[in-house]
């Protein structure tokens, strides 16, 4: 069942004489694929369990629709949706035995009795507590009442499965077992399934796509680790990530990120945000330990975590109290050492405006490529020349560093092109590129020959920046 939100709100009015109406949910738009696990996350009061009443039918929203495929179920009654619905609290009888829970609403269908025996044993074996049917809740662990929940949202065989913080009221083991319970319930049936959780770490781990809210409005719309390596904006990289991502004051000044003074990375062709303060957000396991390297830390202690040390230091810029850094627990670190300096994986450092904290994007497209025999090479065209010795690189090209040409190294699959004054841009994909996907400026008056959906280019070679592909940094 795929389901269409189209420009979904909800106001509740003011409960008090005066008061501000309360905008849970503001024009949301979105699209779950038929089968897909999605999950709504955010902070408590972000919107996403009204979203998920709504879809129930459990709330009416205040505008915009609802679809199930292409059915309008905006107005159309709860039990008549085909949904199943987990609580939070789970809800089960205490008077009632497993099996009765599980087979209460077939029986409110009017479902034959042999017929609804059956079926209560099919979803009791689903989730594995077909063993536990005669016994009442309270004989029940609380993530054996759970599955009962599940359960009794199965047994319906809906179309569509509800989840609201189905695993909030279960400590950290249970809710680590029953959330992989879940996800292979959800692969074993194919239902679509719509999973809320303030949790990211349970979100990343278990769903397909992450939808991330914000006082109502959505922030974010992607597959977990994309979202995680590709932030929109500030708020979404401090949500997402344990350890959370280090933010720090600064300064993006002449194609340099400084923080305290200190020059920590370089973004080469990087002009449209020149000049201005900025947010630097660099992920813990960002940071390498480098004798030379140009970010200090002042570190307060330093714990091994299995394979992994975590340092916890300060830095005057940081907008919190410490600074998290992860890495190999092979690393040699000088004993004793009240002071550390850095070198920033360029991948794991971003930057926020100062105002508005939208992320400033770096322009480069970067993709996986080689250097061999004098050549640059990506996807195993060559693209470009070069007096470096052979390597494993990544390529890094301007989007103004494109040449359509039919003849052409670089083969790029066009998904749209859009006409914007003097330019034309072009957004498309090749398998060797790391980042979400390429971008290209070109000419206005190149002739692009209509509804290809595959383009060849040349590459400017003064828009390529090389780095190696282990440590990461700019080849001169």
């Amino acid at each position: 069942m795929r389901i269409t939100i189209q420009h979904l709100t909800k106001i509740f009015p003011s409960r008090s004489k005066g008061g501000k109406a309360v905008h849970a949910v503001e024009d949301m738009s979105i699209e779950i694929p038929s089968g897909e696990l999605v999950g709504l996350l955010g902070p408590s009061g972000c919107g996403k369990s009204t979203t998920l009443f709504m879809l129930s039918g459990l709330e009416s929203p205040s505008s915009g629709k609802i679809l199930f495929d292409d059915q309008d179920v905006t107005t159309l009654a709860a039990e008549k949706r085909g949904v199943g619905l987990v609580f939070q609290n789970y809800a089960l009888y205490p008077h009632m035995t497993v099996e009765q829970n599980i087979r209460f609403p077939l029986d409110n269908m009017r479902i034959k009795k042999e017929e609804g025996n059956a079926r209560a044993l099919d979803a009791a074996r689903l989730v594995q507590i077909e063993d536990l049917m005669a016994r009442k809740p309270h004989e029940l662990s609380g993530g054996q009442q759970q599955r009962v929940a599940i359960a009794r949202a199965l047994v319906k065989m809906p179309n569509v499965l509800l989840l609201d913080e189905p695993l909030s009221n279960l400590d950290a083991r249970l809710r680590l077992q029953t959330r992989e319970e879940i996800k292979r319930i959800q692969r074993t049936t194919g239902i679509t399934t719509v999973f809320v959780t303030h949790d990211q770490e349970e979100a990343m781990s278990i769903c397909d796509t992450m939808v991330v809210m914000k006082l109502g409005v959505v922030q974010q719309i992607g597959a977990p680790q994309a979202i995680y390596d590709d932030p929109n904006n500030l708020f979404v990289a401090n949500f997402l990530g344990t350890p959370p991502i280090n933010i720090f004051k600064g300064k993006f000044e002449n194609g340099k990120v400084s923080v305290g003074g200190e020059v920590i990375a370089e973004l080469p062709g990087y002009s449209s945000f020149d000049n201005c303060d900025v947010f630097v957000g660099i992920r813990p396991e960002g940071f390498v330990y480098r004798p030379d390297g140009a970010f200090t830390l002042h570190v307060d202690h330093i714990e091994v975590m299995g394979r992994d040390k975590s340092i916890v230091a300060t830095h005057e810029s940081s907008t919190k109290p410490t600074v998290r850094c992860i890495i190999d627990s092979d690393v040699v670190l000088p004993e004793d050492a009240t002071e550390l300096k850095f070198r920033i994986k360029p991948n794991k450092l971003f930057l926020f405006g100062a105002i508005g904290e939208d992320r400033i994007r770096y322009p480069l497209n970067v993709f996986e490529g080689k250097i061999e025999g004098g050549k640059v090479t990506v996807g195993g065209e060559a693209i470009a020349e070069t007096e470096l010795s052979d390597r494993e690189v990544y390529v890094g090209i301007s989007p103004e560093g494109f040449v359509c040409d039919e003849n052409g190294a670089l083969p790029l699959k066009v998904s749209r092109t859009e006409t914007k004054g003097k330019n034309i841009f072009l957004r498309a994909s090749h398998t060797s590129c790391k980042t979400a996907s390429v971008r290209c400026v070109i000419g206005g008056d190149t002739a692009l020959p209509e509804g290809a959906s595959e383009l060849r280019f040349n590459v400017k070679p003064h828009k390529i920046v090389l780095f190696d592909a282990e440590t990461e940094e700019r080849l001169k």
